[in-house]
C-alpha cells in the first residue's frame, strides 16, 4: 500500500486526470440515470468538485485546499492557470466569426446584453449577500454569467477564493436552470430555428445549460447555440475583469 502512495505522489498531475475522469464518468452516469440528463453531466461534476474542495480544504489545513494533500498535490497544477487558460482557448477554437456574422446586428446584441444582463443580476445578488466592494461584486456577477467567467474573473482582479468559489456556484445554479428551463419556454420563445438558436445561446451564455437544454429541445439546435454561448465565455473573460470591473469600482469604490 506504501509503495502505491508513493507511486501516486510522484504521478500527482496525472492521478488528477484520473479522478476527474472518474468524477465525470460518475456525473454521467447521475446525470443519465436520476436526472434523466435534465441536469447536465458537467454541473454535477463541478458540484461534486467544489464538496471535494470544501471537505478537502478543510482536511488539509493548508493554504492550497486539497492540493496541500500529498497524494492530490496534482490538483494544484491540473487547476492553476495554465490549464484554465488552455480550456478557454481550446473551447473558442470551434466557433466559427463567420458563422456568428449571419445573425446580424441581432446576434452581436444578444452577446452583450446576455453579459450585461447576467453580470448585473449577479451584482444584485451579491448586494443581498451583504458584499459592497467592487473585487466581489465582480467576480460573482462574472460568475452570474458563466462559472468559467467566474474564476477568470476572480484570478485577475484578486478576489478570495471565498468568493470565487460563490462565483463557480451562481454559474452552476444558472446551467442547471438553463437546462430544464429551455424545452419549457422553447415553444413560447420561437426556439425551433437555427436563428432563434443562436440568438438564445447569446443571451444565455451557459455553454453547458444551453447545449443541454437544447438537446432537449431539439438536437439539430445544438451547435447553433453553443456557437454563441461559446463567444459569450470569451467575451465575457475579456469584459467583466476589465470594463465591468472599472465600472464597478466608480459605483462602489476600490
Amino acid at each position: 500500500m506504501e509503495i502505491i502512495v508513493k507511486f501516486l505522489e510522484k504521478n500527482g498531475l496525472v492521478f488528477a486526470f484520473l479522478v476527474v475522469g472518474l468524477i465525470i464518468y460518475l456525473s454521467g452516469i447521475i446525470s443519465d440515470k436520476l436526472t434523466r440528463r435534465k441536469i447536465p453531466a458537467s454541473a454535477i461534476a463541478i458540484l461534486a468538485g467544489l464538496v471535494i474542495a470544501y471537505f478537502g480544504g478543510g482536511y488539509s489545513g493548508g493554504e492550497k485546499g486539497i492540493a496541500d494533500i500529498k497524494i492530490f498535490s496534482g490538483f494544484g497544477t491540473l487547476g492553476g492557470s495554465m490549464f484554465r487558460d488552455f480550456a478557454i482557448v481550446s473551447t473558442a477554437m470551434g466557433a466559427s466569426f463567420l458563422v456568428l456574422r449571419r445573425t446580424g446586428w441581432v446576434g452581436a446584441l444578444s452577446l452583450f446584453l446576455g453579459i450585461v444582463l447576467s453580470f448585473l443580476g449577479g451584482v444584485g445578488v451579491a448586494l443581498l449577500w451583504g458584499y459592497r466592494d467592487a473585487v466581489s461584486l465582480t467576480t460573482i456577477g462574472a460568475g452570474a454569467c458563466t462559472y468559467i467567467v467566474g474564476p477568470v474573473t476572480g484570478a485577475a482582479i484578486g478576489a478570495s477564493s471565498d468568493v470565487i468559489a460563490l462565483s463557480i456556484a451562481a454559474g452552476v445554479v444558472k446551467a442547471i436552470t438553463v437546462t430544464i428551463g429551455t424545452p419549457f419556454v422553447a415553444k413560447y420563445i420561437g426556439l425551433d430555428n437555427p436563428h432563434t438558436a443562436l440568438i438564445y445561446g447569446g443571451l444565455m451564455g451557459t455553454t453547458s445549460g444551453v447545449t443541454a437544454g437544447l438537446a432537449a429541445t431539439d438536437p439539430k439546435l445544438v451547435p447553433y447555440g453553443a456557437l454563441t454561448a461559446t463567444f459569450y465565455t470569451g467575451l465575457g473573460c475579456l469584459a467583466c475583469p476589465s470594463i465591468l470591473y472599472l465600472l464597478m469600482r466608480l459605483t462602489f469604490g476600490g
